[in-house]
């Protein structure tokens, strides 16, 4: 039996989880000993069901088709006893014994961020995510996300910009994509970072898997960077393990008229350290990086007013009239100039935003 077969075996045993089969690791050792052992010595470190599982094996099937998808490039499995097992990871109280990878595995060594928010992020967030993601990553800094809609999209592709690249740990088996609309992100992630997974082959997307899978972004680094989250976000849930783990947790704020920014201004409250700039993150961990940490802010208010006149916040076109003084009809030509150049958004209810 070689060694990925019996990490394989143990791990697809139904009802066996992290915490049985670490015990079990240090009782007997090795997978290939717990899985030997008689039914009397698996009693002393489980009860009666898992002991008739551990005897009985995985489902022979899904261990075969597991094995054919490791024998595909690029794809691996990580197990607790491996050299390259994050450090990082190994330090959290529940680390997964075994996680499933598809792409760069040297990756798992790199100095990471987490970076994390809203899937119903705004136009500005997605952009300040990206942004963020880009400089850092081409500072040599891997992103960490969970490949959702929204702030973990834009992290992922702002850091397949750079050298760090990024890595994606999803709630699904590595066979299966979700949401699917970020099928293609998943692949460029697969041809250029890395995609993590502790679920086996066939798992589909359940409610409890995304909590156990942001254990595990925030478990693989130094911080957590919160751009845009509501009250009630899942990414409050990435922070409060972060915190957990002894990881430093950070946020970008935001409007204080927008929902998106409650939760970033409540971590801030409670402690976590204001992001303005990429620098302020490297210095606060003290990060050695490749070429200073810088993001462009270059501004165009001198050139074009009516930006001054938009501020930030989401605004109607009839308050933008008292404001500049232009009619509806010039007002709105000005408007569709500045969103064919990325400089404005339009936002549901016909308000308008500017992007930095």
């Amino acid at each position: 039996m070689s060694q990925n077969e019996a990490w394989l075996k143990l791990a697809l045993i139904p009802g066996i989880g992290d915490g049985t089969q670490r015990r079990l690791l240090e009782a007997f050792g090795t997978p290939e000993a717990a899985i030997a052992a008689s039914r009397a010595h698996l009693l002393q470190h489980t009860n009666q069901k898992q002991a008739d599982a551990l005897l009985a094996g995985p489902d022979a099937q899904l261990l075969a088709d597991t094995q054919t998808w490791l024998d595909q490039p690029n794809h691996h499995l990580i197990t607790w006893q491996d050299e390259d097992y994050p450090d990082q990871l190994r330090e959290i109280a529940d680390p997964p014994v075994i996680l499933y990878g598809k792409g760069d595995r040297a990756l798992l060594q790199q100095n990471c961020l987490a970076v994390v928010g809203s899937r119903n992020a705004t136009p500005q967030g997605e952009a300040n995510a990206e942004a963020f993601a880009q400089t850092l990553s081409e500072a040599g800094i891997t992103i960490v996300s969970g490949l959702a809609l929204g702030i973990d999209a834009a992290a992922h592709r702002g850091g397949l910009k750079g050298t760090g690249s990024s890595i994606a740990v999803v709630g699904t088996g590595l066979d299966r994509v979700y949401p699917a609309r970020n099928k293609q992100l998943a692949h460029e992630i697969a041809e250029k970072g890395l995609i993590l997974s502790e679920f086996p082959l066939g798992t589909i997307s359940a409610p409890g898997h995304f909590p156990k899978r942001n254990r595990i972004i925030s478990g693989l680094s130094h911080a957590v960077l919160v751009v845009e989250a509501a009250l009630g976000s899942g990414s409050l849930i990435t922070a409060r393990l972060a915190l957990e783990q002894g990881r430093e947790v950070m946020a970008i704020p935001g409007s204080i008229h927008s929902p998106l920014s409650k939760g970033c201004h409540a971590l801030i409250k409670q402690g976590a350290k204001l992001v303005e700039s990429a620098q302020d993150i490297a210095e606060e961990l003290a990060w050695p990086v490749r070429e200073p940490l810088r993001i462009d802010t270059t501004s165009r208010e001198e050139a074009e007013p009516l930006l001054q006149h938009l501020g930030f916040d989401p605004v109607g076109l009839d308050q933008l009239v008292e404001r500049c003084g232009l009619t509806v009809e010039a007002l709105s030509a000005k408007l569709l100039t500045l969103e064919l150049e990325g400089m404005v958004t339009q936002l549901p209810g016909g308000r308008y935003q500017r992007l930095a």
